[in-house]
């Protein structure tokens, strides 16, 4: 009878693979093809360490749940200041629902976390597109929020569209023309 012996407690040694960057890539991963966060015993199992061993990299759970979801976020495109801004804009919507798109169960994760940094990422790419128009601080807040809605509105009707081909992310662009002048009249 062969045991499968995982390390116990803290990491140790240069040899040691664990790290928290491994473990993220390892939950997004894991996430990505289930559609949901993985356990910290299955996160744990899949990197061959004890469950243990992820604690002393996130305290917990929601620290890792916080930091899974803002490192995709991070990920998305990163704009740049532009006068072109709408294309800009227009790159970091595709990006966003582009995400969500590849990770299935992303946004109902985002939304029941008690954190904002996932939203603070999003709104400092979205304040670096929006830089050009000068936008005061509301009506900066009022257009990002109003664009997360709009956005969150359009992944969970593509999540619950069974005929994919009726409704996809290049569809995003009229509405975020009509977007666009507002947020140039608005100042």
């Amino acid at each position: 009878m062969s045991v499968n012996q995982k390390k116990r407690g803290r990491p140790k040694g240069p040899g040691n693979q664990l790290s928290s960057d491994a473990i993220l890539g390892m939950a997004k991963s894991l996430m990505k093809a289930e559609g949901k966060i993985p356990s910290i015993r299955k996160l744990a199992s899949n990197l061959n360490v004890d469950a243990m061993a992820i604690y002393y990299y996130f305290e917990n759970k929601n620290k890792l749940l916080e930091a899974i979801t803002s490192s995709l976020v991070n990920d998305i495109y990163e704009p740049v200041i532009s006068d072109d801004w709408k294309s800009e804009l227009y790159k970091l919507c595709t990006s966003y629902l582009s995400l969500h798109e590849d990770y299935p169960g992303l946004l109902e994760t985002m939304l029941s976390m008690d954190v904002r940094s996932p939203a603070e990422v999003f709104y400092e790419k979205f304040e670096q597109v929006t830089k050009p128009l000068a936008l005061d601080e509301a009506t900066t807040m009022n257009g990002v929020s109003l664009l997360a809605d709009y956005l969150h509105g359009y992944v969970l009707a593509m999540s619950c569209n069974s005929d994919r081909e009726a409704l996809d992310i290049s569809m995003v662009k009229g509405p975020l023309q009509v977007y666009c002048m507002a947020l140039e009249n608005s100042n």
